[in-house]
């Protein structure tokens, strides 16, 4: 529903929003967002690569959703989930042995995500399984590109031509892929300052030690605050 306002009566005028903080607006407001949705199990190869993972994704636009689904009776996605979780990803416990549950829910998020989220213009799938085809078909058809990244030996040749060629990626490709997008995009990063292997640890020590000592919470997002304010060349 539309409201008409009229001015007050003793203005005699009507002020009007500048041309171009409008196209701004508009502009921000169909901005291409990206979700990422990963499935732990059926890319357990993705260890070691969510720095590679986030970039890609930034390459392609902004990231308002990254969720990871894992098991937490299973000793090694716990490993990669504790891996990705400090790199400010959303780790969602799924800890039912029936088969499939971790699938049901990523699709059950994914759907919700997208629901409330029209702004969503690409999803980015870590899983090669068929089981996701509905998934995709739904996105689809909603206009919403589907990126998909798979565990070599674990791809579903069906899968990949659901998706196409273009869109499919086996995750030990995610080094080069982003290594071709910075080309393409190149970033000015003068204004970055460098920090070496060890002082990052100590300085990471320091920020954890000084959460502690205030009985402030070791997740992310504060530590990442303190070292960043401990540590001038730490950007991040």
């Amino acid at each position: 529903m539309f409201k008409l306002f009229s001015s007050p009566k003793n203005t005699g005028y009507i002020t009007m929003p500048h041309a171009n903080q409008s196209s701004k607006k508009h502009t921000s407001q169909h901005q291409n967002s990206i979700g990422i949705f990963a499935d732990i199990q059926n890319v357990s190869s993705i260890k070691g690569k969510g720095h590679f993972l986030l970039k890609f994704a930034q390459s392609k636009g902004r990231i308002d959703c990254k969720n990871v689904y894992y098991n937490s009776h299973y000793i090694n996605q716990v490993s990669t989930k504790n891996e990705l979780e400090i790199l400010g990803m959303k780790c969602v416990d799924v800890p039912d042995h029936s088969n499939n549950s971790a699938d049901y829910r990523l699709i059950a998020d994914c759907v919700q995500t997208v629901a409330f989220n029209p702004s969503l213009k690409t999803i980015i799938l870590f899983s090669g399984d068929w089981d996701y085809a509905g998934l995709i078909c739904i996105l689809k058809s909603l206009d919403i590109k589907v990126i998909v990244f798979a565990q070599r030996g674990s791809e579903s040749p069906r899968l990949i031509k659901l998706v196409g060629d273009d869109n499919f990626h086996f995750i030990d490709e995610l080094p080069q892929l982003v290594g071709n997008s910075n080309k393409t995009h190149p970033q000015n990063t003068n204004i970055l300052s460098q920090i070496n292997y060890d002082d990052a640890i100590k300085c990471l020590i320091k920020a954890i030690n000084t959460a502690l000592s205030q009985g402030k919470p070791t997740v992310f997002g504060h530590i990442d605050k303190l070292m960043r304010q401990l540590c001038p060349k730490y950007q991040g």
